[in-house]
C-alpha cells in the first residue's frame, strides 16, 4: 500500500511535470496547527530539513502555527534530524495530570507545564535559531481584540461566540476579535522582520519583529488552545493584548503565496507536509466544508500528506489526535505507545518521497 499522496496546485503541477522537483525550487514550507496530527510528519521533516533542502542554498521561509510553529522552529536548530526526534519523543510523553486534590486539569497547569517544555527543548539555542542562515522563521499568533483582549471568566466565552457566529458569516468578520500577528526573524537582529512570504491582505494581520527576547512567549502563544491553556499576555515587541493559538485565525496556513513570488519568472514551489489533502483557512472553518476547497493561493504549492488508505491501518485507524489525552487518561504508556507506532509508521512517507525525487511520476500528483 502506498502511504503518500502528491496533491500539487495548477503552477507547481507545470513545474513538476517539467523535470520533477529540485530543492533549488522551493520558497516557502508552511507547517498547520493540528496538535498531535504533527506527529505523523516527522519523517518527512527529518528527511527535508537533514537531506534534501541542504542541497541547496537558497533562503527558505518557515511559517507555522501551534504544532507547526513548533516543528518549524525545530527545523532551524543546528542538529535538526535529532531535534525532530526529540520533539517526537517529548511530544509523545507530554503528561497534564490534575494538581493534588482536584478533579480537573487547570488551564493555568498545562500552560505552565507546556513553558516548561519549550524551556528545556530551546533553551539555550534560541539566538542560533533566529540566526539561521538560510531559514526565515514565521511564527503565527491570534490576538484578542475587543471582548478578548484580556481572558476573564466570562468576556472570554462570550467573545469566541461572537467570532464564531461572525466567521460563520464571512471569514473577514472574524477579525473583528482576533487578528493575525506574525512574529517573524530576521538577519540581525537590529534590522525588523523579514517580509512575509505571503500576502497578508487577505486578513487582518500585523507583523512583529521575533527575537530572543519574545521567542518564548510568541511560540507559547502560538500554541495556547483557548480553554484548555491560558493565553499569553501581552507578548514583548507586539500590540498589546491576549494571545492565542495562531491556528484559529491559520489553521492549515491557507496563504496567498503566489502573490509574493517573481512575477514572469518560473514559480517558487511551496512545499507544504500535511496530514490532509484539504488546507483550511481557520480552526473555526473546520465545520463548514464550503471553505475547504482549492483556491489561487495554492496554486504554487505541492502538499505531501498520508493517504486515507495508509491512515486507517494506524492505530484506531487514524492520526493522533486531542482526544487521545482523554482516551487513555491517566494511561501515559498506552498513549505513548500508540503514538510512537504512528511515527514508527510514517518512516514510509519520507522513503516514498526521496523515491518519487528520484523518478518523478506525475501519475502520483493529484490536483490540490
Amino acid at each position: 500500500m502506498k502511504a503518500l499522496c502528491i496533491y500539487a496546485g495548477p503552477a507547481a503541477r507545470k513545474v513538476l511535470a517539467a523535470g520533477g522537483m529540485q530543492p533549488s525550487q522551493v520558497a516557502t514550507i508552511p507547517a498547520a496547527a493540528g496538535g498531535p496530527k504533527g506527529l505523523v510528519l516527522g519523517a518527512l521533516d527529518k528527511f527535508l530539513f537533514g537531506e534534501w533542502l541542504p542541497r541547496a542554498t537558497q533562503p527558505i521561509h518557515l511559517v507555522g502555527a501551534s504544532i507547526g510553529a513548533w516543528r518549524m522552529a525545530t527545523a532551524c536548530m543546528d542538529q535538526p534530524v535529532a531535534a525532530f526526534e526529540r520533539l517526537a519523543h517529548d511530544y509523545a510523553h507530554q503528561e497534564y495530570l490534575p494538581l493534588p486534590g482536584e478533579r480537573r486539569v487547570r488551564a493555568e497547569h498545562v500552560s505552565q507545564v507546556f513553558a516548561n517544555n519549550l524551556q528545556s527543548f530551546f533553551g539555550g539555542h534560541t539566538a542560533a535559531l533566529l540566526r539561521h542562515p538560510r531559514y526565515r522563521l514565521h511564527l503565527i499568533t491570534a490576538r484578542g481584540r475587543h471582548l478578548l483582549r484580556t481572558e476573564h471568566p466570562w468576556r472570554t466565552p462570550v467573545g469566541y461566540a461572537g467570532a464564531f457566529v461572525s466567521n460563520a458569516v464571512r471569514r473577514a468578520c472574524l477579525g473583528h476579535w482576533l487578528e493575525r500577528v506574525v512574529f517573524s526573524s530576521s538577519r540581525a537582529q537590529t534590522s525588523g522582520p523579514v517580509p512575509l512570504p505571503f500576502d497578508a491582505g487577505d486578513y487582518r494581520t500585523r507583523h512583529v519583529q521575533l527575537t530572543e527576547r519574545n521567542f518564548f512567549p510568541a511560540l507559547q502563544a502560538s500554541c495556547s488552545i483557548p480553554f484548555v491553556m491560558r493565553a499569553v499576555q501581552d507578548v514583548p515587541g507586539g500590540p498589546t493584548g491576549a494571545y492565542w493559538d495562531g491556528g484559529i485565525t491559520d489553521y492549515h496556513l491557507h496563504l496567498n503565496f503566489p502573490a509574493v513570488q517573481a512575477v514572469g519568472a518560473a514559480p517558487s514551489l511551496v512545499v507544504y507536509p500535511h496530514f490532509q489533502q484539504q488546507v483550511i483557512a481557520g480552526w473555526l472553518d473546520k465545520h463548514l466544508p464550503w471553505r475547504h476547497a482549492s483556491s489561487p493561493f495554492l496554486d504554487t504549492t505541492v502538499v505531501l500528506a498520508p493517504s486515507p488508505e495508509w491512515i486507517r491501518t494506524l492505530p484506531h485507524q487514524r492520526l493522533p489526535d486531542r482526544t487521545d489525552f482523554h482516551h487513555y487518561g491517566a494511561d501515559l504508556a498506552a498513549r505513548v505507545r500508540a503514538w510512537s507506532t504512528v511515527v514508527r509508521a510514517s518512516e514510509q512517507l519520507a522513503d516514498e518521497f526521496a523515491q518519487w525525487l528520484e523518478r518523478p511520476d506525475m501519475a502520483r500528483v493529484q490536483a490540490l
